[in-house]
């Protein structure tokens, strides 16, 4: 079995020409087994964001180069989405675009007695995040204690 690194490279590689072609950002790749699955999830976005007729049409057109390159050995099952409300903070791009937006992130271990934060991302190092809390204090955390960081969802006012 190829690694999940591997596949997930490939994956990248073969399918950004299609993204790039469509003017979609492609936010990530991930094969991940579930249960008894394997499946090859590719995310995307555009701004305005994804429609599922974006997806068919990414998918469709993947699902040939798929077939062609036939580069993962396990049974999987290919989808492609939009990240969500909520898509986690991964590449430089995507912390660049969330400063000044309200974020949430579980560190590994505890600090002050809380590993879940939500707070608004102020700042980001290739090394650290900043955010700012709701009491307007600033808090610097290493970016390898986070086991996620992601968008929070915010509810609009009505």
């Amino acid at each position: 079995m190829k690694k999940k690194e591997e596949i997930e490279r490939i994956t990248t590689d073969l399918i950004e020409g299609i993204i790039n072609d469509k003017g979609f950002e492609l936010v990530d790749v991930d094969f991940v087994k579930e249960g008894s699955d394997h499946y090859l999830r590719v995310y995307i976005d555009k701004p305005g964001g994804i429609t599922i007729n974006d997806c068919e049409e990414v998918s469709r057109e993947f699902n040939v180069i798929l077939d062609e390159k036939n580069y993962i050995d396990e049974q999987y099952i290919f989808e492609v989405s939009s990240p969500g409300l909520t898509r986690p903070l991964k590449k430089t791009k995507d912390f660049e675009r969330s400063i000044g937006k309200r974020v949430e992130f579980k560190l590994f271990e505890k600090e002050d007695g809380c590993d879940v934060f939500e707070a608004v991302l102020d700042s980001y190092t290739e090394k650290e995040i900043t955010v700012e809390t709701d009491d307007h204090i600033k808090k610097t955390f290493d970016k390898k204690k986070l086991a996620y960081i992601r968008l929070a969802y915010v509810e609009e006012e009505k």
